[in-house]
């Protein structure tokens, strides 16, 4: 049974900058990857590619624009998931997401749009608006270092305690010393957590 791993990169990226991450996982827990663009380019200037803006973004507006941000990014992961005919068995993906990446694959989750196997949340924030109707099946991994200067650790705190209190299965690693990144111990965490929950007799009708 084919097992798929979607890498969402952060803002002002792009999909190949974690490419190799996906890869090195997928090799390691017998799954494929992929790893897309976001759908709108960096409007801040460079190469890179954006989910939504955050041009004069604000912890009031950034959930208006994660829901904005909504139907471009089903489009992203329908495309992938198609292309590897998983569309039936989502719980045979996972979404991996980066900073950026993160919140679009928390609100996937605690919006219920998307009931996939596993999330793994690195440099992380959860912005999605109330309602929440999350996929309860799906179990979560958040994965933040306690010196990220961009989304500190209460931020962190924040997202494990509103994801909990949703219903959703969800785990805060917390590493000491890291910044804004995605380290060798955080990704032995993931690959752990993928491991164990990306299964190979899993279908759903």
């Amino acid at each position: 049974m084919i097992k798929l791993l979607i890498m969402l990169h952060g803002v002002g990226s792009n999909g190949a900058d974690l490419a190799l991450i996906g890869q090195h996982i997928a090799q390691n827990i017998g799954a494929d990857y992929a790893s897309p663009d976001a759908p709108y380019a960096f409007d801040q200037g460079g190469t890179g590619r954006q989910w939504f803006s955050i041009n004069g973004v604000t912890e009031a507006n950034r959930p208006d624009r994660v829901a904005d941000a909504r139907a471009s990014f089903d489009a992203t992961i329908s495309e992938i998931i198609e292309a590897h005919g998983l569309q039936n068995q989502l719980p045979n993906v996972a979404l991996v997401g980066f900073s950026q990446g993160s919140i679009m694959a928390l609100d996937a989750v605690a919006s219920g749009r998307w009931p996939v196997g596993a999330v793994v949340a690195f440099s992380l924030r959860f912005s999605s608006p109330a309602p929440l109707t999350p996929a309860l099946q799906t179990p979560v991994l958040l994965i933040h270092g306690t010196n990220d200067p961009v989304m500190p650790v209460p931020v962190a705190n924040h997202a494990e305690a509103t994801l909990t209190a949703a219903g959703l299965r969800t785990k805060l690693h917390l590493l000491p010393g890291v910044g804004h990144s995605i380290t060798p111990d955080g990704i032995a965490l993931a690959q752990d957590f993928l491991r164990e929950n990306l299964k190979d007799d899993v279908l759903m009708a």
